[in-house]
């Protein structure tokens, strides 16, 4: 008889993320083997779980169509080696693709379905523009159900910098320079390096290469160089390309499992799923969607802010993340907050990135002892947020001395 279970997050991995286009290092690379890349390097780093022993593989992608289509789920573990036995479907949530095929694995495993899951994403920006193949009902802008401009990203970030004045474009910039620095130390630290999965990519010269760190990062980014930056979504805007996360392509994958599987195979679990939680708030200002799920995730684990000791939070946009630290009453600068950089420097390949999260939360977990609970978020395109809370394994109830 079934029963009721913790989840346990065991292991993340990715491949580098790489910028989206022509002369991007994944131009040549399907987006169907950049999943199956990470799996395969996900199932090597966990030898100690029989693969016939996976109850489900779930694969996000925001653009199912192509080399992103076919129920990656399905499609990825067959051709990463998985038994047969092992079923697959696939998710698109948008932006938190990766992120929900998480919490419904987790939510299965929760109650006792399933022992063992795959769940990530994936997303080829290059091969696949957001929005390409879309074709939205036209009732939407006829019945004026969603402004015409909810459809785009960018005009979603300048009217949070409306509604929110005082998140000016130059606490943006200096975000997103923060970023930047962040996410190159933590590669001088050596970090980022140990959870990517380093793929061999065919150059426009047909020479093969092997990408094995991420491509977009800009680390001499400056303030003075942001404050010139051409604003692409408003004539005197306040959204630039340096605030924005680049269009990138990349896939995630992460193993999750049931306390019984983990007492069983003697694994030993990154993080322990606390609760999760996705909200709805208007399409025109998508950004602030992860403060209602947060809100909604932290009331689920009984928990407050204050209880957060590290935050992961998704950089689409820098405002984005203003927006939900001046909610929450949390400096711009808080040094729990992407301590590692984020999206603005490494990229967003949308349905990926909610695992990216994740990994680099559950490195962080490891480090810092003192830190109970860590939390997940990000925002996601026509107006959704979405919040999971985790537990650190590691934690031992001692502050950390300075």
């Amino acid at each position: 008889m079934a029963e009721l279970s913790d989840v346990h997050f065991v292991d993340g991995v990715r491949t580098p993320f790489g910028r989206a286009g022509e002369k991007g290092m994944y131009a040549g690379t399907r987006a169907d083997d950049l999943v199956v890349k990470a799996m395969i390097g996900l199932i090597e780093r966990n030898g100690g779980v029989p693969p016939e022993r996976i109850d489900d593989v779930a694969i996000a992608a925001t653009s199912q169509t192509g080399d992103q289509g076919l129920t990656l789920g399905r499609s990825a573990a067959i051709l990463a080696g998985l038994p047969q036995t092992v079923p697959g479907l696939a998710i698109d949530r948008m932006c938190a693709g990766a992120m929900t095929a998480v919490t419904t694995m987790g939510a299965s495993i929760g109650v006792g379905m399933y022992d063992l899951a795959i769940a990530g994403g994936v997303e080829h920006m290059g091969h696949h523009p957001i929005g390409k193949n879309a074709d939205p009902n036209p009732r939407f802008v006829a019945e004026r159900m969603v402004d015409p401009g909810a459809l785009d990203m960018g005009v979603t970030a300048e009217r949070i910098h409306d509604r929110f004045p005082h998140l000016t474009k130059e606490r943006a910039d200096r975000f997103a320079v923060a970023s930047q620095q962040k996410v190159q130390a933590a590669y001088d630290a050596g970090r980022i390096q140990l959870d990517l999965v380093p793929v061999a990519v065919a150059g426009a010269d047909g020479a093969w290469r092997l990408a094995a760190d991420d491509e977009g990062r800009r680390p001499e980014t400056t303030m003075e160089a942001l404050a010139n930056l051409k604003t692409p979504f408003r004539p005197h805007g306040r959204v630039t390309a340096g605030t924005s996360s680049p269009l990138t392509d990349g896939a995630t994958v992460s193993l999750l499992a049931s306390s019984a599987a983990v007492k069983e195979l003697g694994l030993t679990p990154k993080m322990r799923m606390v609760s999760f939680a996705f909200a709805g708030v208007q399409p025109e200002i998508m950004g602030i969607g992860p403060i209602p799920s947060t809100e909604k995730a932290l009331a689920k684990a009984g928990l407050s802010i204050d209880d957060i000791g590290l935050f992961e939070l998704n950089e689409a946009f820098a405002i984005q993340v203003l927006s939900f630290l001046d909610h929450f009453g949390i400096a711009d600068d808080d040094p729990r907050v992407n301590p590692w950089g984020g999206a603005i420097a490494v990229g967003h390949p949308l349905a990926a990135s909610g695992v990216r999260l994740m990994i680099q939360l559950a490195a962080q977990f490891a480090e810092h002892p003192e830190v109970r609970y860590g939390l997940t978020a990000m925002c996601v395109g026509l107006g959704q947020g979405g919040s999971v809370v985790w537990e650190n394994p590691h934690y031992t109830g001692k502050k950390k001395r300075k």
